[in-house]
């Protein structure tokens, strides 16, 4: 039932991103191929998986479709937004090389984003206690666009990419990358949008 749902769900996500809702942002810079991408504060449903990287996204994403499909207080639904963002929660010990999505890790945080008319404040309590509501603040990502299929080759392509070219600009970075997703697996893989974010210092 769980299989179901979730494929019905990640149908309903259209063949082009810019048919759904994403949270605003501002682009300060373009070069290479790289936007430096100034983004509003925006309001996310979360939850941490325990898994590896490749099966985070589809741990996650019936868990958070049930939060925005109605399981929640007040049986409020809402739209579907993009785009599903996932980082490594990082292992409690120091780490000495960058952080891949193949490196240890306590888990991956995916997100939805909710739609920009919902606060903090009105968003309805989780019902699953696996969900969480957070307001991410405002901050300033360097990103990188490419498509293709989810595979790990793919992004680790593109984040090493980002790094070289952001190092090369003499722009600081810092933090987990992210990988965002903005299609459902019913695009055809040179249809989909993926990105790379890296947090800006």
């Amino acid at each position: 039932m769980v299989r179901i749902l979730l494929v019905f769900a990640l149908a309903l996500m259209p063949l082009t991103s810019r048919a759904i809702e994403e949270p605003g942002y501002e682009v300060i810079k373009t070069f290479d191929n790289v936007e430096i991408r100034k983004y509003a504060p925006y309001v996310v449903a979360e939850v941490i998986v325990q898994t590896s990287a490749s099966e985070a996204g589809s741990a996650a994403f019936p868990i958070l479709a049930g939060y925005i499909f109605g399981k929640n207080k007040g049986e409020k639904k809402f739209a579907m937004t993009a785009p599903v963002t996932q980082s490594a929660e990082p292992m409690k010990m120091e780490m000495t090389a960058p952080v891949t999505q193949s490196a240890a890790a306590n888990g991956y945080r995916v997100q939805f984003v909710l739609p920009k008319t919902v606060t903090l404040a009105m968003a309805p309590e989780p019902l699953d206690s696996r969900v969480q509501l957070r307001e991410v603040p405002s901050a300033t990502w360097a990103v990188i666009r490419y498509s293709g299929l989810w595979t790990e080759a793919n992004y680790k392509e593109h984040l090493d990419k980002l790094r070289a070219i952001t190092v090369a600009a003499g722009i600081a970075t810092q933090g987990e990358p992210v990988l965002s997703r903005y299609n459902g697996p019913m695009t055809p893989w040179f249809m989909r949008r993926n990105e790379v974010w890296l947090a800006v210092q």
